[in-house]
């Protein structure tokens, strides 16, 4: 199969969404890139439509776009008033709104009506709390039913939320709630991974002392019914509080369009996370865009998002709900007690979608697991896969061993528009190694070091937005003067949005990125993507993954590539020669590793990304700054003081 021929072509585009919206735009051709090019030179009347289209609950105001060519200081809806919770919570009834189940298979489903209801509960504890809009509600909680209804709770009172996950460490919490100062606490007493109870209480009451402005802790119960809080002051369970309570008449707080919705942190793995703080208005429109045009998301559908409520995947897909969608929970070890668990859950309750990092296909692939021959799977419409590049080898694994009539869309965006700046869509082919293109709305281009735009099929260069948009973040946490938002985005090109990817446009206006800018590598000045490596060296049967870096050596930089190996498997000579050749053929020369060392861990964040500036710095003998962000912070010490790199 060639390169041009593509892996997927939609059966009946006509069919989708984005074919409705487009006609409704007075677009009657299905041309994915022609309707591109028309959203961002229409930007007013691409997002009122939407607004329209998607049935937005609240008030657009007079003027759609103010400062249109100012990046940033561009506002949309400028005197909008609405909120993401009303919104979210606009569909009644008993059909299913949530289906959740654990890796010891518990399950749980909560309808429309139950999810209404619940909320109702959480909106009045916090209203005795004394909620008001503007104050920062904080959870350490599993991707559980209560963890959304909560969110959406604390959303409608124009509270903020913020998230993160429960295997974060104890200074991980407080690097990341102690900037923000929550006047609420969240918190599961404990949570359940690949066999083992883990618990949370001992954690949560040493952060409590550093959280400066917090009133209340409210402790949801996981792990045990009941919990034992005796000894913990300042902390009720949810169950305890709600007793006396019964669902009342949901209200909903008219915030301004860009009033903070979330408080959302950077990886952290160079000094203390950023608190990226974005608004309702501009986090509704975007998801409902992407939902329901970008994945053809339909009333009665039912999405599943392997995630974290610390990754911001898990904001992504609680947005579902807004669409009409059932979510899909899932919390634990997606390879506990084995490789299927995931896909007995699909075929049980007929996900239409179902969402990953590209590094659990990278798992599948490499466990020889294929859910193909296992499974049903004949709801399954779309999988989305992202955290890194998906390289071309899996979206091969993916149609061969899991569905053939798939839409498979790579997807990247990130923490800093809570979204995604390319996407998928459902009328355009699939082709191999490829995202299908940018978002609508979003003028994504591939620019060089000077500036310019590059051609497709004529190389790789910074990921850049060229025009203002939606969902930019509000602002940063503490940042009056918007000096550190300006920096971390304005600060490479003016007025144009630099995102830190380091992209390619193919000849099919497909989109292939190639990894982090910012750790590209740099032999003899020539700039590599870390991903052109991983993809040659993962095909190696005998590597399970690797990572690579670039170490300062002689005047220059050279690569250092380290490998995971399989169990029994030794580096040999042959395997080195092996895997240089691969990267030599299949890359580039410039791409052979100077040195290969294998290890028995690689480091990544709690969201499974692999952190190849930290092991940079570990080569180096420099310090890593914040090593709480990582899932396996341990795994560092296998890089310090190699006489390999001496």
């Amino acid at each position: 199969m060639t390169q041009n021929t593509p892996l997927w072509t939609p059966r009946h585009p006509e069919k989708t969404l984005l074919a409705d919206f487009m006609r409704k735009c007075g677009q009657d051709e299905l041309d994915y890139q022609a309707f591109h090019r028309w959203s961002v030179e229409n930007p007013e009347e691409f997002w009122n439509t939407l607004w329209d289209f998607c049935g937005v609950i609240g008030e657009k105001g007079p003027e759609i776009l103010a400062d249109g060519n100012k990046m940033p200081g561009a506002q949309f809806f400028p005197q909008g008033h609405l909120n993401y919770a009303e919104n979210m919570l606009r569909h009644t009834g008993d059909a299913p709104a949530m289906i959740f189940t654990d890796e010891k298979g518990r399950e749980r489903i909560l309808s429309f009506d139950d999810v209404r209801a619940q909320v109702s509960l959480w909106q009045q504890i916090f209203r005795k709390a004394g909620i008001e809009k503007g104050d920062r509600i904080a959870a350490c909680m599993p991707n559980l039913p209560e963890t959304a209804i909560a969110c959406f709770a604390a959303a409608s009172l124009g509270a903020i939320w913020s998230s993160a996950s429960p295997d974060f460490g104890p200074q991980g919490l407080i690097d990341r709630f102690g900037q923000i100062k929550p006047k609420i606490l969240i918190a599961v007493d404990g949570y359940f991974y690949g066999g083992k109870e883990i618990d949370c209480l001992a954690k949560i009451k040493s952060v409590q002392p550093a959280l400066k402005g917090l009133t209340q802790i409210i402790i949801v119960p996981f792990l045990k019914d009941a919990p034992d809080l005796s000894s913990f002051e300042g902390a009720q369970t949810f169950g305890d509080l709600s007793a006396n309570l019964s669902p009342e008449e949901l209200s909903f707080a008219s915030v301004e369009f860009n009033h903070p919705l979330f408080i959302m942190f950077s990886s952290g793995t160079t000094g203390i996370p950023k608190c990226i703080v974005h608004g309702h208005g501009g986090t509704l429109l975007q998801h409902l865009k992407e939902h329901t045009l970008q994945c053809d998301i339909k009333e009665g559908d039912r999405v599943f998002y392997f995630t974290t409520c610390g990754w911001m995947m898990w904001n992504w897909l609680i947005s579902a709900v807004g669409s009409g969608a059932c979510l899909l929970l899932f919390d634990g070890n997606p390879f506990y007690p084995d490789g299927n668990v995931l896909w007995d859950f699909t075929d049980k309750h007929g996900v239409t979608l179902f969402g990953t990092a590209a590094k659990y296909i990278d798992a599948l692939k490499a466990n020889d697991i294929h859910p193909k021959e296992t499974h049903d799977l004949s709801s399954l419409r779309t999988i989305t896969s992202t955290g890194s590049p998906l390289v071309h080898e899996s979206f091969d694994f993916v149609y061969a061993n899991i569905k053939q009539d798939v839409h498979l869309a790579s997807i990247s965006g990130g923490t800093d528009i809570v979204s995604c700046f390319v996407i998928g869509n459902p009328i355009s082919p699939v082709y191999r190694g490829e995202i299908q293109g940018p978002g609508l709305g979003l003028s994504v281009d591939v620019f060089d070091d000077s500036g310019k735009p590059i051609p497709p099929g004529a190389g790789s260069g910074e990921l850049v937005c060229t025009r203002p948009f939606p969902c930019m973040p509000v602002s940063f946490w503490n940042d009056e003067d918007g000096a550190r938002y300006h920096k971390a985005y304005f600060e490479r090109f003016d007025n144009i949005w630099c995102h830190g990817d380091w992209i390619e446009r193919t000849e099919h206006n497909g989109l292939i990125i190639h990894g982090r800018s910012d750790a590209t590598l740099n032999p003899g000045g020539v700039r590599i993507g870390t991903a052109e490596i991983y993809r040659q060296v993962e095909q190696i049967p005998d590597v399970m993954e690797s990572i690579a870096v670039g170490q300062d050596h002689e005047g220059d930089v050279r690569v250092i590539l380290f490998v995971r190996l399989k169990g029994g498997v030794a580096l040999s000579e042959e395997l080195q020669k092996e895997i240089k050749t691969r990267i030599r053929t299949g890359a580039s020369p410039r791409h052979v590793p100077a040195a290969i060392i294998p290890v028995t861990d690689i480091p990544r964040t709690k969201s499974g990304k692999i952190v190849e500036l930290a092991v940079r710095d570990v080569i180096h003998g420099r310090p890593v700054k914040n090593v709480e962000a990582l899932a396996n912070p341990e795994a560092l010490d296998l890089y310090k003081d190699l006489k390999a790199l001496a």
